[in-house]
């Protein structure tokens, strides 16, 4: 019987040892996925929108060498009366308000500060469409009407066999894809944690395999559409989205800090909503935009494509938000006046070229889906606009 104590006792030590080594080995994987699963945590969302590359795998664009270039103060604006209250109620963190060029308003709440790096979530997007007009102005991109997966092969096969690179960029490729966030198991949260455990973010996208409707038929926000307009951009120049990020965009923009991108366990940027920013450089792009791609003397994304990304073209439902090449339009505006760039739990940067202002939003608001949330937002942007232009 001593025996068998004995032996059972060196097998358990034997699993206990195992034990301990995979944790070891995965220690880091196992740190991501917790991460993911308290991401949201009413006592964590603040600290961990600025504090993203704590957890996960990233990689930053380097600001460059050249100065920071400049968002001088203009005097002081006075807020509209629903401010504050919008405030709290909407878990805002920071706010910053351009007026040709100047600060008029800058803000930070719930200990946040100027020199937090926030999450974008889909903000993101919009920054990866000025990427893409950029390529597409130096013929890396033939045409918006040529196959997706003329540049991303590895999607043939598969539900983005029909899909044109127009199609994605609109977010109407008609694919099947569930962009519930607050359902554990729906497909972008399967994506996320794909994220978290180091794994390939092509490869789920490539074994995506149902469709609801023909592409370009129907617009749908589909989140995957995005990754698969960084599949193509990688595709189209053999180069990874960091480092055409940083070389055309980020490098000339003057950035007080440089930003970074989540990852992939392969390296692949989190496209869709990987992006972190300062509030104050998040602005600059936002100013950028509003000069028609033209900041500090040259002119970084052609006009004719900002134009034309920000200018309504998908198949979007009337009375509804409009949408361009991943940026957004509400209800009401003059295209090409007025539209943003916006990313779930409150983060926005809003453009209304003719008062020439630009406002940026971060938030970590946990209602952000409820209804008339988003049209709180775009009265309050309005009201603050109307506002600045005194």
């Amino acid at each position: 019987m001593r025996k068998i104590f004995k032996w059972v006792g060196r097998v358990l030590l034997v699993l206990v040892l195992a034990a301990v080594a995979v944790g070891l080995w995965k220690r880091e994987e196992i740190t991501r996925l917790l991460a993911v699963n308290s991401l949201f945590d009413a006592d964590k969302i603040v600290s961990n929108f600025s504090n993203m590359n704590a957890a996960f795998l990233n990689v930053e664009l380097p600001r460059g060498d050249g100065p920071v270039s400049p968002l001088p103060k203009g005097v002081n604006m006075q807020m509209p009366a629903a401010y504050d209250a919008w405030v709290t109620g909407r878990a805002v963190t920071s706010t910053l308000v351009l007026k040709d060029g100047e600060i008029l308003h800058e803000a930070y709440y719930q200990g946040t500060s100027e020199n937090d790096r926030r999450i974008s979530w889909s903000v993101a997007k919009s920054y990866l469409s000025a990427l893409f007009g950029i390529l597409v102005d130096e013929g890396a991109i033939a045409s918006l009407d040529d196959p997706a997966t003329k540049y991303a092969p590895a999607l043939k096969g598969g539900a983005y066999d029909a899909s044109t690179v127009r199609n994605v960029l609109q977010m109407s490729s008609g694919i099947t894809f569930d962009e519930d966030y607050l359902d554990y198991d729906s497909d972008i949260n399967r994506m996320g944690r794909v994220l978290a455990l180091g794994g390939k973010m092509d490869d789920f996208a490539s074994g995506l395999t149902e469709t609801y409707a023909p592409a370009g038929q129907e617009w749908n926000y589909t989140s995957i559409d995005t990754h698969v307009v960084g599949m193509i951009a990688r595709g189209a120049t053999g180069r990874s989205i960091p480092d055409l990020m940083t070389e055309k965009l980020i490098s000339k923009l003057g950035l007080e800090q440089s930003p970074y991108y989540l990852t992939d366990g392969v390296g692949v940027a989190f496209v869709l909503g990987g992006l972190n920013v300062t509030t104050r450089d998040y602005a600059r792009f936002g100013q950028m935009i509003l000069q028609d791609g033209n900041y500090n003397g040259q002119q970084i994304v052609p006009a004719a494509w900002v134009a034309e990304s920000t200018t309504p073209s998908a198949k979007t439902e009337a009375g509804e938000f409009a949408y361009g090449y991943q940026w957004w339009v509400p209800v009401g505006a003059v295209a090409g006046d007025e539209f943003m760039g916006r990313g779930i739990y409150g983060q926005y940067v809003y453009i209304d070229k003719s008062a020439g202002v630009v406002i940026v939003t971060t938030g970590a608001d946990k209602q952000f889906r409820d209804d008339g949330v988003s049209d709180q937002h775009i009265d309050m942007f309005r009201q603050i606009t109307a506002a600045a232009k005194g």
